[in-house]
């Protein structure tokens, strides 16, 4: 048997393959109101990413001479690998790991979607299956996003790097609820906060910062489904249970630092300059060591502190595993932070937009409906 670690009745599951248990009667009625808000709002963020009224992928983009996002956030460009390029493989090299950033997102909003789906084949309560299911759809539109955009900008995404992609098959087959709902709806979903909302505010294309605009409207409730699971579940936990799910994110944690954009995963793009990965992941370590990663994690936007936020401001985190995130960012400092998660002001500011085209969106249609 799985070892959930769930508590509250919301998060009870059923076997997958267990059908006739989902068909039960009396489990139809057996319904909480938690989700109802969260399931609610979707009308109020509701966008199509086929829809130009929306957002118009025809946008062009000048890849030969601009850079997608600024240089200094190229880390090859900051150690001997900028003395091998010249001006026009720099700018591509810098665009090309922009490609592998998004490449990623993409790969990890499709990890978003399955996982999504297969919480709705087993959670019992119907509020918290409608709510699965509703963000399945939500990050179906992601997936097609930022595949349009992947498209218009270079034609084809890039593989998935291999500790991503390690991480993304563990939680989406994991039996255990709590791996999913930590593993995503934290871990995951807090990195992309993170990434969306350095995306936003530093991207020279358009249509990018529009793009992720839109996102983070819906990643913002998707944060708050595994804050739910946070606020009914860590205060109820065992000694033992709460070690094992504070261990588990932990190791997570740590892999992801220091794998998530190394040289290794990021080897299919040097090739096409004549560079070996091995050298250029020693020329970068040579030139960004602890104490510029400790840097770069005291911005609120960073991908690494907004993680460690959502951990900490879920109880996750105790004095048991303090020391793994504490060298690298003032625990403290972070604690006293408000609990809003990063970009948040922006989804409700988008909301707002969103909601004036949807409004405008249902006039026109009663209006046609009527002239029929």
């Amino acid at each position: 048997m799985a070892d959930h670690i769930t508590h509250d009745p919301i998060y009870n599951t059923l076997d997958r393959d267990n059908f006739m248990a989902m068909i039960e009667v009396d489990r139809y009625a057996d319904r909480a109101d938690t989700f109802d808000g969260i399931i609610s709002s979707t009308v109020d963020h509701f966008w199509d990413p086929t829809d130009p009224v929306y957002i118009d992928f025809a946008h062009d983009f000048d890849m030969k001479n601009e850079t997608i996002l600024p240089r200094e956030m190229t880390v090859e460009f900051n150690c001997a690998v900028a003395d091998e390029l010249d001006e026009g493989q720099l700018i591509r090299l810098a665009n090309q790991s922009s490609r592998f950033m998004l490449s990623s997102i993409l790969h990890g909003e499709q990890g978003a979607l399955s996982l999504s789906s297969s919480l709705s084949m087993i959670l019992r309560d119907p509020g918290a299956q409608e709510y699965a299911t509703n963000q399945a759809r939500e990050e179906a539109r992601h997936v097609t996003g930022f595949s349009r955009y992947i498209t218009q900008r270079w034609g084809t995404p890039l593989k998935c790097g291999p500790t991503l992609a390690s991480l993304l098959d563990e939680v989406v087959r994991a039996p255990e609820v709590y791996k999913k709902l930590v593993g995503m709806q934290m871990l995951i979903e807090g990195l992309a906060m993170g990434a969306f909302a350095t995306i936003h505010s530093q991207t020279q294309d358009p249509l990018l910062k529009k793009l992720v605009q839109l996102v983070m409207t819906d990643e913002a409730f998707h944060h708050k489904f595994g804050k739910i699971w946070a606020d009914k579940t860590v205060p109820s936990l065992s000694e033992e249970e709460h070690e094992k799910v504070e261990l588990w994110a932990a190791k997570c944690f740590q892999t992801l630092l220091f794998n998530l954009v190394n040289a290794e995963q990021k080897q299919e793009i040097y090739s096409e300059f004549g560079l070996e990965w091995q050298w250029v992941r020693k020329a970068v370590l040579e030139a960004f060591g602890d104490e510029d990663r400790r840097s770069s994690m005291t911005e609120n936007t960073n991908i690494f502190r907004v993680l460690i936020k959502t951990l900490l401001k879920a109880g996750i985190i105790t004095e048991r595993t303090r020391g793994v995130y504490g060298q690298w960012v003032d625990m403290d400092e972070l604690k006293a932070e408000d609990d809003e998660v990063v970009g948040t002001d922006l989804a409700e500011a988008t909301m707002e937009e969103l909601r004036d085209i949807n409004r405008n969106r249902k006039k026109i249609g009663r209006n046609l409906r009527a002239n029929a």
